[in-house]
């Protein structure tokens, strides 16, 4: 027999001996002995169940729900094949911000011995051929290090948030997908975020068959127009049965006795006149760009701008223009909010916003209430973070967790029990992986969820459409469902079409000459004003710098007493913090000083006295 031959019969015979053994769990997860026998903590009978299934499977995508205990469970089932299949090398590929936390939840779960890749290229090739069962190392790290990888012989190759891989042209996807073992494990709570393109990627690396061809998985489940475009998706119950056999999904809603009860609220918020004002300016530059017959990549760009002008006026007005008074009713129903929830001795709040910015003008109302609060953002080293969520999960005075989407995923923040979603994400999964850092296993309280919406903006419209691309998911993975078809056009077309941008879909190529040119001329006047501006603001520079040097040559020289060059000292040092609140730095780390006139008649006075100044100057 050839040893390839050889290999295959040998790879099929254990994989029925796999299934067989764990088909007698699945009978009766409740009563089986591995629920306290197989790790160092008790799992919940579906947990088993789902350990069960995987290992079966040998190659499987878990996409339970967020919060359900996909990472004990995916610990299980490398225990379980080492003590059915004698697996002894586990790769765990993972968002860098979750390393750490893989690990302590191995030493937590098991007795295996683990190594966690970090350091310099150099210094990590050499890491990863060690004699640990798990290794664990981040999606980035693949990219570079991909050649000691390969070097490897992986028994179980582990996908942490394997939606990372749903790009099936990216590259980091493409080189993910030839990495070799012969068990596989997807984790994912949300393969399927917007496209069932994205479904077939992450499928793909687990069996690239299962699906069959592209074109033939696209032509059999969308429903195009007559140019194409997608309206939806059909024959989903015959896509959740091609599934069955690799991808497990439960929802909160079938494990709702192991799980404490989550409410929502919609908070809605009417703007202040000068929120719309900016809004509607740029929503109607929107509506302009998007009635034209033909996009430019320099429209995708626009429209990309203002719509992200429109969702950070609903925030506030200070998010569009930092140099103009900043209004927000926002902030004030978070205020009012702030103190009903901080009346209670035992709330704990997790806080969402997309803007660095939206959480700076947020700060200021916890600090007015002497609230202690912790902060985590994208400018927070990975090292840092985990001291954070210590500090927020055992410091009973620390009340609130204020962070970015840098903290939506990988996250354990169970010691919440209340989530505040300040604005609006773009995409459902998105929505959902903020919550569930609260709503999990483990948690023991009632989670209370509120999103901020603010009326008569575009947030009222992603609201909608948000729910309707989480249907969509939905549809296609639960394996409960009865939809077998979505319709995406509807109600919620105009706005999916401005989606679409942020999306990734490209409209059709422009074939009208004149409005390429049009365009073109748009951003070559844009881009020859913003030079002539910065070349202005350079100059004013130089010559405010000219002239304080002429000065100080024209003034006497300090006494040279001590006292008097302290004073001098002290008062320059006065003068520089003063107008060190004035300065801020360009995107070449350039000081740019700021003066704000009182009015328009103060401009007039300064051109005449610089017209007249010049004037005198050239009869000189």
């Amino acid at each position: 027999i050839y040893p390839d031959a050889e290999e295959l019969i040998h790879r099929r015979l254990l994989l029925e001996r796999i299934a067989r053994r764990v088909a007698e769990i699945r009978i009766e997860p409740e009563s089986h002995r591995l629920r306290r026998g197989l790790l160092k903590a008790e799992l919940l009978p579906y947990q088993l169940d789902g350990i069960a299934f995987a290992a079966g499977a040998g190659r499987a995508v878990l996409a339970d729900e967020m919060g359900l205990g996909k990472t004990i469970q995916a610990i299980g089932v490398a225990e379980l094949l080492a003590r059915e299949a004698g697996i002894s090398k586990v790769l765990v590929v993972c968002p860098a911000s979750v390393k750490s936390q893989w690990r302590s939840e191995i030493r937590r779960f098991c007795d295996r011995d683990c190594q966690l890749i970090s350091g310099s290229i150099a210094s990590r090739g050499s890491q990863y051929a060690n004699d640990c069962f798990f290794t664990v190392c981040n999606y980035e790290q693949v990219l570079r290090d991909i050649l000691s990888i390969e070097c490897v012989k992986w028994d179980l190759i582990i996908l942490d948030e394997g939606q990372r891989i749903k790009n099936w042209e990216a590259k980091t996807s493409r080189v993910i997908k030839g990495l070799r073992s012969t068990f596989a494990l997807v984790l994912s709570g949300t393969p399927l975020e917007n496209r069932l393109d994205e479904l077939y990627s992450v499928v793909q690396f687990i069996d690239d068959r299962r699906l069959g061809p592209a074109f033939r998985f696209y032509n059999r489940h969308r429903i195009v127009d007559e140019k194409g475009k997608v309206l939806g998706y059909k024959n989903l119950g015959d896509l959740r049965e091609n599934l069955r056999p690799v991808l497990l999904r439960r929802t909160r809603e079938s494990v709702r006795q192991q799980l404490p009860p989550r409410t929502n609220e919609i908070v809605r918020i009417t703007p202040t006149q000068e929120q719309l004002g900016i809004h509607d300016s740029h929503m109607w530059i929107v509506n302009r760009i998007t009635r034209k017959k033909f996009l430019t990549e320099m429209d995708l760009l626009r429209l990309q701008k203002h719509l992200l002008m429109c969702r950070m006026s609903a925030n506030s007005t200070f998010l569009v223009d930092k140099q103009a008074p900043g209004y927000s009713s926002k902030l004030e129903e978070l205020d009012n909010l702030f103190d009903r929830l901080f009346s209670e001795e035992n709330r704990k709040v997790l806080l969402f916003s997309e803007w660095t910015t939206m959480l700076d003008l947020i700060e200021p109302l916890l600090k007015k209430r002497h609230l202690r609060f912790v902060r985590l953002d994208g400018s927070v080293p990975q090292k840092l973070r985990q001291g954070l969520v210590h500090e927020f999960k055992n410091n009973p005075e620390c009340r609130l967790f204020l962070t970015t989407n840098a903290g939506s995923t990988g996250l354990n923040l169970q010691a919440a029990n209340t989530v505040i979603n300040v604005d609006l994400p773009w995409n459902p999964a998105v929505l959902e992986q903020r919550i569930a850092r609260a709503y999990r296993m483990g948690q023991e309280q009632p989670v209370q969820v509120f999103v901020l919406v603010t009326e008569e903006t575009i947030e009222e419209k992603l609201l909608s459409t948000l729910s309707a691309k989480h249907d969509l998911a939905l549809a296609a993975l639960d394996a409960e469902s009865d939809v077998d078809e979505v319709d995406l056009a509807g109600g919620i077309e105009e706005l999916r079409r401005r989606l679409e941008v942020l999306l990734g879909a490209r409209p059709v190529a422009p074939s009208d000459e004149s409005l390429r040119r049009e365009s073109e001329l748009e951003v070559r006047v844009a881009a020859e004003h913003r030079a002539r501006r910065e070349k202005l603001a350079l100059s004013g520079g130089h010559l405010l710098s000219a002239a304080f040097q002429f000065l100080g040559e024209l003034l006497p020289a300090p006494s040279n007493s001590s006292g008097s060059k302290s004073a001098a000292n002290s008062l320059a040092a006065t003068l520089k913090q003063s107008f060190s609140d004035l300065v801020e730095h360009d995107e070449h780390g350039r000081p740019r000083l700021s003066f704000v006139l009182p009015d328009a008649t103060a401009l007039d006075g300064l051109t005449n006295v610089l017209a007249r100044l010049i004037a005198r100057t050239e009869s000189a």
